[in-house]
């Protein structure tokens, strides 16, 4: 494991845990569930950078780059859609979205972290 994946689980566990707190405990989606989506979105930009440059410099992906590929660039399209989601539409289940958005990252980058290696 690297520290690219190692620093997008925390980020992911740590919205999926202010997310799901926030589904039990509130009526709609607070700035702490929306900025959960915010890090992860930004994280996946820096990771998909350091990937391109990782790739550019010798270090290929050992499974098929095409696969790697996709799930990076669906995984940056999840957390702004349930951003998006929590914004317009102020209810509880909202903050389940935000939570759904981070767990489903988070796989995608396990798996991501498999094809790499």
């Amino acid at each position: 494991m690297n520290g690219f994946f190692i620093a997008g689980a925390v980020i992911c566990a740590l919205a999926l845990l202010v997310a799901v707190v926030a589904t039990i405990i509130r009526k709609h989606p607070d700035d702490w569930a929306l900025i959960g989506a915010a890090a992860t979105e930004l994280f996946l930009i820096v990771y998909g950078v350091g990937a391109g440059i990782r790739q550019a410099a010798g270090n290929a992906v050992q499974g098929d780059p095409l696969e790697f590929w996709g799930y990076l660039i669906t995984a940056l399209i999840m957390p702004p859609l349930a951003f998006f989601w929590a914004v317009s539409e102020k209810s509880r289940w909202s903050n389940a979205v935000l939570a759904a958005s981070a767990a489903v990252t988070f796989i995608m980058l396990f798996r991501m972290e498999q094809i790499w290696h």
